[in-house]
């Protein structure tokens, strides 16, 4: 890969192998299949399609006890699943050197992932705090790409009143000049946790903001949402207790299976190049469930990725079923893919949207899609 020893400054290199509890993995195991930079060269990375790059990167949030890094606690659950998806591969680029301040750490992240995603790369992000997020974001702004990004967590981290970089850097996110966010969407945050005018703020932003409870009652709703982004971020504060013990901030939240099929939608995505799993600390987990339950959403995310591989383009249009409906004296155009039974609504600048059968419904109704409306407004 081009400039692959520069990147290689910022990453050291793992043991594969003190990830498993007998020294070795069986036939079939992801830890047996994934390719690893173990060595002092990095690995070629010219068939990869997956590739996982660890920091453990947690000044942003305080404090933080010792212990094993939320990386390597991931992977060692992560390399024991079975990898039953032989089209894709995965590399392990290995962690991301700390810098001497957390700026430093931002940057070094934010080179590595630029360097990955330009050659074409999906890159997942074992954290570290959320603010590292902003890492993702400027990733996209040092080469001036406008995107769409969504964010999954309990709470909408714009708190002014904090020191934690975790808990306002949303703000030099969706505010910071020059700004390259198109649209930003939230998923699943805790109305309690939440103060009523910002919520107002961000809809006059014209900015999506989805409750836990609207995403449990639908979350098959949310797949148009994620497939229409580029950047996905997600903190395991949004996954309840019970199904995440590392996660002390809330005992409600998404179960493990829904933060799995948030995940496998991710994969699914074919804008998606980014994503971030973050607040994971080791020292806060319970019998290692919280990493097995982020490992869990790891494969689901590789799972979609492979299915999204079966996917036809919007052009190649004998692949879909094509739907002529007018609603509210507008006539539109959706599509339904032949495999994989995703829909998208044309616009009136005849562009596509990523939208659910529920949208197709409505319009068939004469009403007009309330996804359809934002999208206008947006405009």
């Amino acid at each position: 890969m081009s400039d692959s020893l520069y990147i290689g400054d910022f990453l050291q290199p793992i043991n594969r192998y003190m990830y498993s509890e007998d020294e070795g993995y069986k036939d079939g195991q992801i830890g047996k299949r994934i390719v690893v930079y173990e060595d002092e060269e990095l690995p070629d990375i010219t068939s990869a399609d997956i590739i996982l790059v660890g920091c453990n990167e947690n000044r942003g949030s305080g404090p933080m006890p010792g212990g094993m890094s939320g990386p390597d606690a991931i992977r060692r659950q992560f390399y024991s699943l079975y990898q039953w998806h032989s089209d894709v591969n995965l590399v392990d680029m290995g962690n991301i050197i700390m810098g001497a301040s957390l700026k430093d750490t931002y940057a070094a992240l934010k080179t590595v992932l630029a360097e990955l995603t330009n050659a074409g790369k999906t890159v997942v992000v074992l954290g570290g705090s959320h603010d590292l997020t902003l890492a993702q974001y400027h990733c996209y702004t040092s080469r001036n790409y406008i995107i769409e990004a969504t964010c999954v967590d309990s709470l909408i981290d714009l708190s002014m009143e904090s020191r934690n970089r975790s808990e306002n850097f949303l703000m030099e996110m969706l505010t910071g000049e020059p700004n390259f966010i198109k649209h930003y969407n939230h998923i699943a945050f805790q109305s309690y946790y939440v103060h009523p005018h910002m919520l107002e703020t961000m809809d006059k932003l014209r900015f999506d903001c989805f409750r836990v409870g609207h995403v449990k009652d639908a979350i098959e709703e949310m797949e148009p949402v994620i497939r229409n982004s580029q950047m996905f971020s997600f903190d395991i504060a949004a996954i309840a207790n019970a199904f995440a013990p590392a996660n002390k901030i809330t005992p409600n939240g998404l179960t493990g299976e829904e933060a799995c099929v948030l995940m496998q939608y991710a994969g699914l995505s074919p804008t998606i190049n980014t994503i971030g799993i973050y607040g994971y600390v080791p020292s806060r987990d319970k019998d290692d469930l919280t990493a097995k339950q982020i490992s869990h959403m790891l494969w689901y995310m590789v799972d979609g990725y492979n299915r999204s591989l079966r996917e036809a383009k919007l052009e190649e249009r004998d692949s879909f079923n094509e739907f002529h409906i007018a609603f509210g004296e507008i006539e539109a155009v959706f599509l339904q893919s032949k495999k994989t039974g995703r829909w998208w609504m044309q616009l009136p600048d005849k562009k596509y949207i990523a939208c659910s059968y529920k949208d197709y419904l409505l319009a068939s109704s004469n009403e007009i899609p309330e996804r359809w409306f934002r999208a206008q407004e947006r405009d």
